[in-house]
């Protein structure tokens, strides 16, 4: 029954809204306050800050990069050496990144053949019995053969099949090998585009000249703009130590912003440099720590046998990560936030709508004068006309 009288109300039953001035300090306050909040809110967040009067394009671009730098090593195992792009560089081009080796573990002359393995846990060996031939694990130099052979004096490994002799990587050098990269230079050229506005734009802007390009040297204060940086600036911007870093190598950000607001004039969209360490240093997880990999330089003798030098390179990868939203002026979004503005106005009156009829201590009062039952004008009509007229009972208030 009842849920019949609720669908004959929804049916036949018409709600319009009813227009009653209140007059109340209070309520003219609280009514003026939010509207003048929601003002406050379209005008300084939507349109000063968030330029929603823009239409905006998210950039498009492309780096180059290109680092010099020279240094000398001598040490007993290579004499007197000079390091220079092409040797510490490697790959010589990648997309939007580029590796620094600041640190190396070489082992020379290496031959296919039959040596120990280097011990662990798993490769010291007492007996024959306790190598097994064909066995390789995921950390093993090469294949077993099933020989126990002498390590050293004191020690007996495994013997293994594999490039001879084993790298032995246990003791990382420290310093750095490369100590004086920090004072080696990358060049980043860095042309963008927003296809939405058709502009495009480079880093090198059109106020720097090859005199000036030859000469400086990024820095926040004195050259901002210019397109340059010294590995190790880059790194102590970043809040951390190149020569501790460059032992075991890392990952660093550099970051180019270009936020530009195409309603001026070209010359005031220019990048922003920033930068950060993208790999993980925390003193409570040193597994596996830094940035490093191996490749090798293969020889062949006159005799036409095959060697090579291994190389563990630790270094310093450098991405280039570029990001950036134009904007300009465009009616549609202007008349979207305009129209999106003077609907939030709205929300005032339903607040003020909730103070008067729910909080006051008149609100029976305001909810009479807000809300007025009126019957079927024509049933209340025909009823008169028959001398039969009988309105029905009046509408409690508890029922709104």
């Amino acid at each position: 029954m009842v849920s019949c009288q609720a669908f004959h109300s929804f049916l036949f039953e018409y709600d319009t809204p009813r227009i009653v001035l209140i007059r109340s300090r209070k309520v003219g306050l609280i009514n003026r306050g939010v509207q003048l909040a929601i003002l406050a809110y379209v005008i300084g967040w939507v349109f000063l800050w968030e330029k929603g009067y823009q239409e905006t394009d998210s950039v498009v671009s492309s780096v180059t990069i290109k680092v010099k730098g020279v240094t000398l090593t001598n040490t007993s195992a290579l004499g007197a050496r000079i390091w220079d792009v092409a040797d510490y560089v490697i790959p010589p081009q990648e997309e939007n990144t580029v590796f620094v080796m600041t640190n190396v573990i070489l082992t020379p002359n290496q031959r296919q053949g039959h040596c120990p393995e280097l011990p662990d846990d798993k490769t010291e060996c007492k007996v024959k019995n306790n190598c097994v031939p064909g066995y390789v694990s995921t950390h093993s130099s090469g294949i077993q053969t099933g020989e126990c052979v002498p390590y050293n004096t004191t020690i007996k490994t495994c013997e293994v099949f594999a490039w001879c002799p084993v790298e032995d990587d246990y003791h990382i050098p420290k310093p750095a090998f490369l100590q004086e990269a920090e004072n080696f230079t990358v060049l980043v050229k860095n042309n963008i585009w927003y296809p939405k506005f058709n502009f495009s734009k480079r880093n090198i802007l059109p106020t720097i000249n090859s005199t000036y390009l030859k000469n400086c040297i990024y820095d926040s204060q004195t050259d901002p703009f210019c397109p340059i940086f010294r590995l190790g600036k880059i790194v102590e911007a970043a809040g951390q130590n190149f020569q501790e870093m460059a032992v075991e190598g890392g990952v660093m950000a550099l970051q180019i912003n270009w936020d530009c607001n195409l309603d001026r004039a070209a010359s005031h969209c220019v990048p922003k440099y920033s930068f950060r360490r993208l790999d993980n240093k925390d003193s409570a997880h040193t597994v596996s720590p830094g940035y490093n990999f191996r490749f090798a330089k293969y020889y062949k003798d006159s005799n036409g046998t095959e060697s090579r030098t291994l190389v563990k390179a630790y270094g310093i990868r450098f991405d280039i990560i570029v990001f950036g939203k134009a904007g300009k002026f465009d009616v549609i979004p202007t008349m979207i936030n305009i129209g999106s503005g003077l609907a939030l106005f709205g929300v005032a009156t339903v607040l003020c709508d909730i103070v008067v009829l729910y909080c006051m201590k008149k609100k029976y009062y305001y909810r009479e004068k807000k809300y007025k039952y009126v019957e079927d004008y024509e049933r209340v009509s025909i009823s008169k006309g028959r001398g039969k007229a009988k309105l029905l009972p009046p509408l409690t208030l508890e029922r709104f």
